[in-house]
């Protein structure tokens, strides 16, 4: 990682609108053509949308290897050194794109917990929960935007990057020894003030957040689970923005690998949500990751003089993550979680 970005907003500018055009074009495809009508996603459907966007990920990888290629041809840090070929930069910044993506994606898996119990708290029909998960990508692609502009501004001083990866560290910590509790929306402040600010109607009115009753508007069910859920994501990016920062200090980088791997969420939602109580060892592989982010924010990467071999991150990442998946599918780790929810919702 070096201190000057390879990529500086004043010379990207374009990417950075071709790239946010390209995301608003797909998901008005999304949303206006392949989901106009509201309906169930199938599992076969599930899979053929999350190969789309695993596959748009490792072709934009392809293509950042190939620019940076052309761009950066030598490491000016790695010149006149014995075996060192032209695509050392190339190689590393691809490599650090997808282990962002492969950090966000693991880390993400803890929000299917999340999506589960809001849309079981306020009985949304699985006809209607993609809609509702379409509107929050809207609403975290915004936020992550925000997060990510604060992140490169904070992690230029390295007493930052020390707090934010010994946080990180802790949080991981944190997750290995504390209990899973029901997750109860009622005591959101936020869903509190919404409720204060409209009134909201437990009746549903098909795929409209809103609903007229008396010629006065109320939120339906549907408006306030959008409401928590992107409350749950910004939480959520306190920790997963500052995670990729520590694999890669470009912006471009942690923008591009955030925005692919959320942009399938919503899929692997739909195509895990049947499965995802068997996953019961799956905090455990969320826990370490963060530990070892953590660790490489405030320690790791400056005792390997500067970054932590990338390849070993992403190797380190993905065994971490089959071990646990592979423990939790075996007879003595499966153990389903149960989510207590309160008998009336709205």
């Amino acid at each position: 990682m070096t201190g000057v970005s390879l990529f500086p907003f004043a010379e990207y500018w374009w990417f950075y609108g071709a790239f946010a055009l390209f995301i608003l074009g797909t998901l008005a495809l999304d949303l206006g053509i392949f989901h106009r009508r509201a309906h169930k996603i199938s599992a076969r459907e599930a899979i053929a949308w999350t190969a789309v966007w695993t596959a748009l990920a490792l072709v934009f990888a392809g293509l950042l290897y190939v620019y940076c290629l052309w761009k950066f041809p030598l490491d000016p840090r790695l010149s006149g050194l014995p075996g060192v070929e032209d695509r050392c930069l190339a190689w590393r910044i691809t490599m650090e794109f997808l282990t962002g993506f492969l950090i966000e994606k693991a880390l993400a898996l803890d929000n299917l917990f999340v999506f589960v119990a809001i849309f079981q708290f306020f009985a949304i029909p699985a006809t209607y929960q993609h809609r509702v998960l379409f509107f929050g990508l809207l609403g975290a692609l915004v936020f992550r935007v925000i997060f990510i502009a604060l992140g490169a501004v904070l992690l230029q001083y390295k007493v930052l990057v020390v707090v934010f990866g010994v946080l990180l560290a802790g949080t991981g910590v944190k997750i290995f020894f504390a209990p899973m509790k029901p997750i109860n929306p009622e005591a959101n402040l936020l869903i509190r003030v919404l409720r204060g600010i409209l009134p909201v109607t437990p009746q549903l009115d098909g795929q409209n957040f809103f609903h007229s009753l008396a010629g006065r508007w109320h939120a339906t069910p549907l408006l306030v689970a959008l409401v928590f859920i992107e409350v749950s994501d910004i939480l959520f990016a306190a920790d997963s923005v500052p995670a990729i920062f520590a694999v890669t200090r470009e912006p471009l980088v942690v923008f591009a690998s955030n925005v692919f791997a959320i942009l399938g969420m919503r899929v692997l939602y739909s195509l895990l949500v049947g499965v995802v109580s068997k996953f019961s060892l799956l905090k455990y592989a969320l826990g370490s990751i963060l530990v070892l982010v953590g660790l490489k924010m405030a320690w790791l990467n400056e005792a390997f003089g500067g970054t932590f071999p990338i390849s070993w991150s992403l190797a380190i990442i993905g065994v971490i993550l089959a071990t646990f998946l592979v423990l939790s599918l075996m007879p003595r780790g499966r153990k389903r979680i149960k989510v207590k929810l309160p008998t009336s919702a709205l």
